[in-house]
């Protein structure tokens, strides 16, 4: 579904991204994480277009992105900072980006009833809590039913029932066949959700792996303890 092909970014003299390859396929729910600085910002801003590589390509279904903006509508994307403005309401944001989006389809609302956005659709975005913010990030993101979802730090800011029922949608969209991509520093909570990891550091893919894969090879039960004896298997 999302193929990327030798991609390079700099900016100036920093190399950010050098020479990165990677194919995302349908049903895989995959964590892209690493140390900061890593190169995992950029990587998925040029996924969605926002930041444009120095070198390589970007396929989404078999096409190129270059010189294209239609693809974006069947991505949801979840920022790690939701940036809307204050002056708006809740329901005045969902409704501009309902007008932006012009879906011809249904709405995904579960996520929008779950957090009981109905009853503070007039709260203004400036008033609003980190963790309320992220409900209408997250609620926006799920909302068009995409086939693809990138979730920047979703769980962030999140109270721990509200962080569980996107945990239970992000893993019910996975069973639909959905692509999800998840950048996350909190790697307990990905045991239950990821199929895939990727580990970049210093611009590069480490290395991919099944969930299966990681923990045959390691022979650890959880994926924090799996990743640091790899990377410890390195460093020796």
């Amino acid at each position: 579904m999302i193929e990327i092909k030798s991609i390079s970014k700099r900016f100036g003299k920093l190399q950010v991204l050098n020479k990165v390859n990677l194919e995302c396929n349908r049903g895989e729910c995959i964590a892209l994480i690493g140390p900061n600085g890593c190169g995992k910002t950029t990587l998925i801003k040029s996924i969605l277009g926002m930041v444009l590589p120095n070198d390589g390509e970007i396929l989404f279904k078999g096409k190129s992105i270059k010189q294209d903006f239609i693809y974006r509508s069947e991505i949801g994307y979840m920022p790690q900072i939701g940036r809307y403005p204050d002056n708006m309401t809740i329901g005045q944001v969902i409704e501009m980006i309902k007008n932006i989006r012009q879906h011809k389809g249904s709405y995904d609302e579960v996520l929008y009833h779950q957090f009981i956005l109905p009853e503070m659709l007039n709260k203004r975005m400036s008033t609003l809590s980190g963790g309320t913010r992220q409900k209408v990030s997250a609620v926006l993101a799920f909302l068009f039913n995409p086939d693809v979802l990138i979730l920047d730090e979703p769980t962030a800011g999140l109270d721990p029932l509200a962080a569980e029922m996107l945990k239970e949608k992000i893993i019910a969209e996975k069973q639909k066949g959905r692509l999800i991509l998840i950048t996350s520093h909190q790697l307990s909570e990905l045991d239950d959700l990821i199929s895939e990891i990727v580990f970049m550091n210093e611009g590069q893919v480490l290395f991919h792996k099944t969930i299966d894969a990681l923990k045959d090879e390691t022979g650890e039960a959880r994926i924090s303890k799996a990743i640091t004896k790899i990377l410890k298997s390195r460093v020796v």
